[in-house]
C-alpha cells in the first residue's frame, strides 16, 4: 500500500531541484550578460590562484597525513 510513497517523493524532489537549477543557472547567465563583465586576465589570474591554493593545502594534507603515519609506526611500503 506504501511501496509509491518514496516513488512520488523522489519524483517530486527531482522535479523542484531541476526547476531551482534551471532558474539558477538561467539567473547566472543573465547577470553575466547584463554588462558586469570582467577581465579576462582578473579571471584567468584568480583561477589560478585558487588552483594554487588547492594544490598547495593537498600537498600539506599529504605531508600531515605522511608524518602522523610515521609518528604511529604504520608500515608505508608498497608491496
Amino acid at each position: 500500500m506504501t511501496d509509491w510513497i518514496p516513488i512520488v517523493f523522489v519524483i517530486f524532489k527531482v522535479f523542484v531541484l531541476g526547476t531551482g537549477m534551471f532558474y539558477a543557472i538561467k539567473w547566472h547567465y543573465d547577470q553575466g550578460k547584463k554588462g558586469r563583465k570582467k577581465e579576462t586576465r582578473a579571471v584567468l589570474r584568480a583561477g589560478g590562484t585558487v588552483a594554487a591554493v588547492f594544490v598547495a593545502s593537498l600537498l600539506g594534507l599529504g605531508l600531515v597525513t605522511f608524518i602522523v603515519v610515521r609518528m604511529l609506526g604504520m608500515d608505508l611500503t608498497f608491496p
